[in-house]
């Protein structure tokens, strides 16, 4: 590119007149243009906040906190990319109304009728820039969720986008932040509605009629689920590729390509996975949405990822060329990509095998797929990743934080064969000190910050050797929260007569987030313990010079209260081990409600090869009975969680 720009400078020194014209004009633009920036920068903004204040996201997962109500964002104005994205038609003026994100309207205003957050071209033409328009869509229980998938697009200073409402309680929430919104006319609950139930079958025939009416506006539409998350800007991606009708994600896990070419599409033997795919309105496009739109209404049994998938693979190949990665498909004259896994991340080859880091790769969009313990988990999965925006007060919980170092012997971690039986002794042993932070944090009113989890094994949803043949997951793995226990139960309210007192729980790079406010970080009491009766080991509350606290091994509650007791101040109270720590509750009613409570936490390791069942229970209490070994339930009686 730079030699083209020195020839082009050569060629316009040859006719001297005109380049002396052209080169005025451009240094008189570049002065204005600097003079706007510069403007933008340093004048007063009426106490609103100027993009400058919100850095892009990293792909490292550096993350910042929403937008405060009326915060205003200025987008600024920037070149297009190298590869320029298509043209809008002559007749359209797109991208004058392109009106301001996270401005929220003024507080006297009435709130509009329904009909002006209709569907129609005018609404979309509103929001699309280079004739693309980027959409989601949910229910008020999603809210978090496409409050996060907005702030990414608007951290990447991309505007053109939508969110469809599915209610009308996600609709006002979403225009009084100033997030872009339409309605779908669902009129839908505003509950989470479970994967694989009926309302959730319905939430994808509605994302097929969004495709299908959309199309035909003559825009091009990359559609996205809400339990995504963008960490660069895809469009330059997605311009390499103007021949394709549909660029379509995947659950391919065994890497095909090891630099940013779209995928094999001979080697894909995975899914496509529709939570991000990209539409071009061309004839062969519009053709498959209304023919997948016609099947889904047809029978409302067909899931619309895999209509989707049966209808494309009617045909597969051949190639369109050579060089691009395109083939075609469906009809023959369908032109499809598959992006790559590695950089269009799964929550398999994100959180798993962390592809995209082994290949040295920057990721452009992660989906929480191949995860457990449903919303709940995908939320948690976005949080250990630092990529889901929360509101201040996570970040600074009533009553305070304790963490703790977890104590791994290296042979536990690296010796031996990875088998299910060293899997389960390296779990379980981290299991145990988790269950000690857990009464701890318990006795204290705290809420615990949960170590990484060190796994030998992956988990999956049928019988395997260990990991996916072929895929990148090195072993042992830092394994996501939900690989071994239900986190959807961990942060359920359970009745407090049975199950005592509610844990509060964050994810293990929760200190480490950048959204942690200052009065946190600065308000910190380790404590080390130690061997009573040795001299310097002794119940007080008496500090060090460099600010530790020596605590003695296997205290009970009354010692436990009685020192900490002094420090209901400090925000963070990290142990230097939990192991031996706590004696227990001593009242017996309490230790067999918080036994019961957290003997529900813990989920299952699946599944071992060629067993029915495969599947194995972990168990919180394991080391209380004898010659406990990690096996499936040998009868129907057995298969249920261990009492």
């Amino acid at each position: 590119m730079v030699e083209g720009w020195r020839n082009g400078l050569r060629e316009a020194t040859n006719s001297k007149p005109l380049f002396l014209t052209i080169y005025a004009t451009v240094i008189i633009g570049v002065l204005v243009s600097s003079f706007y920036v510069f403007s933008a920068i340093y004048s007063p903004t009426n106490g609103s906040t100027s993009w400058l204040s919100s850095p892009p996201l990293s792909t490292a997962g550096r993350v910042h906190q929403l937008p405060q109500e009326n915060a205003t964002f200025q987008t600024p104005v920037v070149p297009p990319p190298p590869h320029a994205l298509p043209s809008p038609p002559p007749e359209e003026d797109q991208g004058k109304s392109l009106g301001g994100i996270w401005v929220s309207p003024p507080k006297d205003k009435k709130m509009p009728p329904l009909e002006t957050f209709k569907l129609t071209k005018e609404l979309f033409g509103e929001r699309v820039k280079d004739n693309v328009i980027i959409v989601t869509f949910g229910n008020y229980a999603f809210m978090d969720f496409i409050l996060t998938w907005v702030k990414h697009l608007t951290d990447l200073n991309i505007s053109n986008l939508l969110v469809g409402a599915m209610d009308t309680k996600l609709l006002e929430a979403l225009y009084w932040k100033g997030v872009p919104v339409f309605d779908m006319g669902s009129h839908m609950s505003t509950v989470d509605v479970g994967w694989g139930s009926p309302t959730f079958h319905k939430m994808g025939r509605e994302k097929v009629i969004l495709i299908d009416s959309v199309l035909p506006f003559g825009y091009e539409l990359l559609m996205c689920d809400t339990d995504m998350v963008w960490l660069k800007n895809p469009l330059p991606y997605l311009a390499r590729y103007p021949e394709a009708d549909v660029l379509t994600s995947s659950d391919q896990v065994v890497p095909t390509v090891i630099d940013d070419s779209l995928d094999i599409w001979q080697q894909v033997g995975a899914a496509y996975n529709i939570g991000i795919f990209h539409w071009r309105p061309t004839e062969s496009a519009k053709k498959l949405a209304k023919e997948w739109k016609e099947m889904l209404l047809a029978d409302d049994k067909v899931w619309d990822q895999n209509g989707f998938n049966e209808i494309v693979r009617k045909q597969l190949g051949p190639s369109v060329d050579g060089d691009s990665g395109l083939f075609y498909a469906y009809d023959g004259n369908l032109k499809v990509g598959i992006l790559p896994a590695s950089i269009f991340c799964s929550g398999h080859t994100y959180f798993v095998q962390a592809m995209y880091q082994q290949l040295r790769l920057e990721p452009y969009a992660l989906h929480t797929t191949f995860q457990y313990a449903g919303t709940e988990g995908k939320r948690h999965r976005l949080r250990e990743g630092m990529v889901f925006f929360d509101p201040p007060e996570y970040y600074d919980a009533p009553g305070g934080f304790i963490s703790f170092k977890p104590s791994i012997p290296k042979s536990l971690l690296l010796d031996g064969k990875h088998t299910i039986e060293s899997h389960f002794t390296l779990v379980n042993h981290q299991m145990k000190q988790i269950r000690s932070a857990l009464a701890i944090a318990s006795l204290l009113n705290r809420t615990l910050v949960m170590p990484p989890i060190w796994c030998r094994l992956d988990r999956l949803w049928f019988g395997h050797p260990g990991t996916l043949v072929g895929s990148m997951t090195r072993q042992p793995f830092i394994c996501p929260l939900d690989h071994v226990f239900e986190v959807n139960i961990m942060l359920k309210e359970l009745p407090e007569d049975e199950f005592g007192p509610g844990i509060g729980i964050r994810e293990y790079s929760f200190l480490d987030n950048p959204s942690l406010p200052k009065q946190v970080k600065e308000s910190w009491l380790d404590v080390q313990l130690c061997q009573e009766g040795k001299e310097g080991c002794e119940a007080t509350n008496i500090t060090s010079p460099s600010g530790v606290l020596k605590f003695p091994k296997r205290s009970n509650e009354d010692t436990f209260k009685a020192i900490f007791s002094s420090f209901n101040d400090v925000k963070v109270i990290k142990f230097s081990s939990v192991e031996d720590a706590f004696t227990g509750f001593s009242d017996k009613g309490r230790e067999d409600r918080f036994r019961r409570r957290v003997k529900s936490y813990v989920g299952i390791w699946c599944c071992e090869e060629n067993k029915t069942p495969g599947h194995i229970y972990y168990d919180m209490y394991w080391d209380e009975k004898p010659g406990w070994k990690p096996v499936p339930p040998q009868t129907p009686e057995e298969d249920h969680p261990p009492v």
